[in-house]
C-alpha cells in the first residue's frame, strides 16, 4: 500500500488542490488498485463522456476509468472499497 498526497495550487486539472496517488500492489509489485490524478484519461462514452478529459481516475488491474473526486473522505472510502473487493476476489479476504 502506498499513499502519496501533496497540497498544490488549484488548477483546472486539480481544482481540489491535491496531487494524489493511492495504490495497492500485489506481492510481485503489480498495481492492483490505484486512485490518482497524475495524467489525463479519455472521457467515457455516453452523455457524461462529452465532458473534458479527466485527471482524477482509478485503476483496477489493467482498467483505467475516470473518477469523480468529491472530497478526501470519499476518496479514501472508495479506495478501501476497491481494495476490499480485489482482496476478496483473490481469496485473500473473506
Amino acid at each position: 500500500m502506498r499513499f502519496d498526497v501533496k497540497r498544490v495550487l488549484p488548477t483546472p486539472e486539480r481544482p481540489h488542490g491535491l496531487d494524489y496517488s493511492l495504490t495497492l500492489h500485489g506481492p510481485d509489485g503489480q498495481r492492483l488498485v490505484g486512485f490518482d490524478n497524475a495524467h489525463a484519461v479519455p472521457p467515457t462514452t455516453g452523455p457524461s463522456g462529452r465532458r473534458r478529459r479527466r485527471h482524477d481516475h482509478r485503476h483496477r488491474q489493467d482498467t483505467v476509468r475516470p473518477y469523480v473526486y468529491e472530497d478526501a473522505a470519499k476518496l479514501l472510502a472508495d479506495f478501501w472499497h476497491e481494495v476490499d473487493a480485489v482482496l476478496t476476489e483473490r481469496g485473500v479476504k473473506t
